[in-house]
């Protein structure tokens, strides 16, 4: 799919929900945000994941070199950063067949 670029991200709730997820996966929300801006980074939908609103994963390389899944979802004029973790296997074999 097509690549995309970031403008008016911001993280989910309040910005604490984030910090079990850098615990957890070890990415920061400025790191997340970084991906947008990968040129190669491949967007896809991801309708399984909620019946409420469009959501969106995107697949991209960090500003520290690092393979990152970022779901999302768009709140125009936002973005709404809704979790990130490090690429599997699979995920980072994608990336590199694609680019």
């Amino acid at each position: 799919m097509k690549s995309r670029n970031a403008s008016g991200i911001r993280r989910k709730g309040n910005g604490h929900e984030g910090d079990a997820a850098i615990r957890k996966h070890g990415v920061t929300f400025d790191e997340a945000t970084t991906v947008f801006g990968d040129p190669l980074n491949l967007l896809m939908a991801d309708p399984d994941h909620s019946l409420d609103e469009e959501r969106f994963v995107l697949l991209g390389m960090s500003n520290r070199r690092k393979l990152l899944v970022v779901a999302f979802v768009e709140r125009p004029p936002r973005t709404r950063l809704i979790s990130a973790r490090p690429a599997t296997r699979h995920e980072r074999r994608r990336y590199e067949e694609e680019r």
